[in-house]
């Protein structure tokens, strides 16, 4: 009965601004959610994470002072606020929450429960 839903997605050109959603359906009592991206060709590869009840965030080098992960309580959600886009952030963005952990949190192993994904384009 656990779910997550990721929205906000789209096309939006370099320099621009996008929040990304992560609604979970039923109740979550991983310790991490992440944010995940895939672009066409490569590997997925982890962006942010939000410990949640530390409230530590943790962030990839490539993403580092344009995006910043939050979280609502009482929505059950989490947001990826993207600004300062590049092309290269082109990609599927994926959620994701699990148990993670001091090693766990940066790879796909430490999480448990994966959404759909959304697409997020950024042109030149």
């Amino acid at each position: 009965q656990v779910q997550l839903e990721e929205s906000g997605g789209g096309l939006v050109q370099a320099g621009g601004s996008l929040r990304l959603s992560c609604a979970a359906s039923g109740r979550i009592f991983s310790g991490y959610v992440g944010w995940f991206r895939q672009a066409p060709g490569k590997e997925r590869e982890f962006a942010a994470a939000f410990a949640w009840r530390s409230g530590n965030t943790y962030y990839a080098d490539s993403v580092k002072g344009r995006f910043t992960i939050s979280r609502d309580n009482a929505k059950n959600t989490v947001y990826l606020q993207m600004n300062s886009l590049k092309p290269e952030d082109t990609a599927v963005y994926y959620c994701a929450a699990g148990p993670a952990g001091y090693s766990g949190r940066y790879s796909q192993s430490g999480y448990d429960y994966w959404g759909q994904g959304t697409q997020v384009t950024v042109s030149s």
